[in-house]
């Protein structure tokens, strides 16, 4: 079976940050990492060379399939930030209905500002989410 590409690597956070050209975008990268982490409680860890993750949980599907992902994550992209708080828990769509402007699919959410997002909306995302994934795979979650 295929090992997953993407890992916890020893690679620089505020490298990652600093690395944005743009000032307004490296400004709401450093915002939405602190924000990601007080909302957590995990340490952001670059995953890969492209996302900052906040902690961590294995998973093995009934396939057999299994790694490591982290439990939130954040990756900024050339013209938008995807968050990746990808768990459906009750109250998810409610949520995302209020969250602002944003676009998504089933794995993350794309917003172009931080200001288009309502950030309470979006605290409750990542902690239902992160909650969810704790819960379906409690075996291996950082604490």
């Amino acid at each position: 079976m295929a090992e997953n590409k993407t890992k916890p690597t020893k690679l620089s956070v505020a490298a990652y940050v600093a690395a944005i050209a743009a000032e307004d975008r490296r400004k709401d990268c450093k915002a939405l990492i602190a924000f990601m982490q007080k909302v957590t409680g995990f340490e952001p860890v670059m995953w890969g060379a492209g996302i900052v993750g906040f902690g961590s949980y294995h998973y093995r599907y009934d396939s057999g399939r299994e790694g490591d992902s982290c439990l939130a994550g954040l990756a900024a992209r050339k013209t938008e930030f995807a968050i990746y708080a990808s768990a459906e828990f009750e109250g998810r769509a409610a949520l995302l209905a209020k969250l602002g402007k944003f676009k998504g699919s089933k794995g993350c959410m794309y917003i172009k500002r931080l200001s288009d997002v309502d950030l309470d909306v979006l605290a409750k995302l990542l902690k239902g989410s992160v909650a969810e994934l704790r819960r379906r795979y409690p075996a291996k979650a950082t604490p």
